[in-house]
């Protein structure tokens, strides 16, 4: 099932990915070369680790304070540029307490990649980072912002394109279908996140009601979208209301077009939560509304059995996601099941994890 099934659909190729320079990126590609012997786990990462991304260049200017930022975050190489992303973070901070948080990559790739597509004559950061103190505040005040809003964890950023029409932006990122985009059309942004594809209006967005409650809309992201060896790979949940959460530490690699499981992946907490069994514990005592999971063991399909893969001669990208499960007792409306975002892994690394336990 592996490569069989899944490498006729990477050599297809799903809808040609653009990139900021205009050509056209297959969305499903080899990740490595010529297999010409048995490869190693640690396939090489691929240089461009997101489906969306930029050319590494990011002018971002705060509608507020009219701070500037014009920084390369990222190398040729595909490597992050620490004290880029500092100033990056700086000017996202929260209005009201300068409070900071490590703004997400998948965000800034992403409005990266909306600047180099779009071309605005100026790029106007109008909220990013809102600390959790600033958010209540917001609320308070009758403000558009969410209890559990993305903008509290890093992952939201509402944007100006000036020179730009911004319906017809939002009309845009919403035929994209990677992640969530409102319209605000009284101020004149649009609002782009990392959550689900989801899109709104003003009049639209139901911020008021509370939709996160009871852990109705926790997320899993994944720190990459394209991998190689996928030990070492990071998954955090987001939107966590309601502790505490417990997560299956064996999750699954499934097949993005059926669902079909690929490989077995055992995971760890980021922080030292407490385990029930075979379940990892989010108390909320470190990690609040989020938790990060690290793979760390991965086990494909055995050798033997009906779905085992044929060798190939070809490295290939598998398109697929993580499935993770809950544990019960499961409080309130916490689902069973949480998805993360698409990926691609390399086939060949998954092949040389084959009787290797993990």
């Amino acid at each position: 099932m592996v490569l069989a099934v899944l490498a006729g659909a990477a050599a297809r190729g799903d809808a040609a990915e653009k990139t900021s320079n205009g050509t056209a990126e297959p969305a499903v590609k080899p990740v490595t070369g010529k297999v010409a012997e048995r490869p190693t786990a640690g396939a090489a990462a691929p240089r461009q680790r997101f489906f969306r991304h930029g050319d590494g260049m990011l002018h971002l200017e705060n509608a507020h304070t009219h701070e500037k930022v014009v920084v390369r975050f990222r190398n040729p190489d595909g490597t992050y540029v620490a004290p880029a992303l500092d100033k990056i973070d700086a000017l996202f901070r929260s209005r009201g307490d300068d409070a900071q948080t490590r703004v997400s990559l998948r965000l800034l790739e992403m409005i990266d990649y909306l600047e180099d597509e779009e071309r605005p004559q100026q790029l106007l950061l109008v909220s990013g980072y809102r600390s959790e103190g600033y958010n209540d505040a917001l609320i308070a005040k009758g403000g558009q912002a969410a209890r559990t809003s993305m903008h509290s964890e890093g992952l939201a950023a509402d944007l100006r394109f000036v020179g730009v029409d911004q319906r017809a932006l939002w009309d845009r990122l919403r035929a994209l279908e990677c992640c969530g985009a409102g319209y605000y059309q009284k101020n004149g942004f649009v609002h782009v996140d990392t959550g689900k594809p989801r899109f709104w209006e003003e009049s639209t967005s139901k911020v008021k009601e509370n939709l996160s409650k009871g852990n109705a809309r926790v997320i899993a992201r994944t720190d990459y979208d394209r991998y190689g060896d996928l030990v070492g790979m990071e998954a955090t949940l987001h939107a966590i209301t309601l502790h505490p959460l417990k997560i299956a530490n064996r999750a699954k690699l499934v097949a993005q077009d059926d669902g079909r499981e690929i490989a077995a992946l055992e995971l760890v907490a980021g922080h030292a939560e407490a385990s029930d069994g075979d379940c990892i514990v989010v108390d909320g005592s470190s990690a609040g509304a989020r938790e990060r999971l690290r793979v760390t063991s991965v086990v494909p399909l055995a050798p033997g059995t009906p779905d085992a893969p044929p060798r190939i001669d070809e490295d290939v990208a598998i398109r697929a996601r993580v499935a993770l499960t809950t544990c019960e007792p499961r409080l309130e409306a916490t689902p069973e099941r949480i998805e993360t975002n698409p990926i691609e892994t390399s086939a060949a690394a998954l092949d040389a994890r084959r009787g290797t336990g993990g």
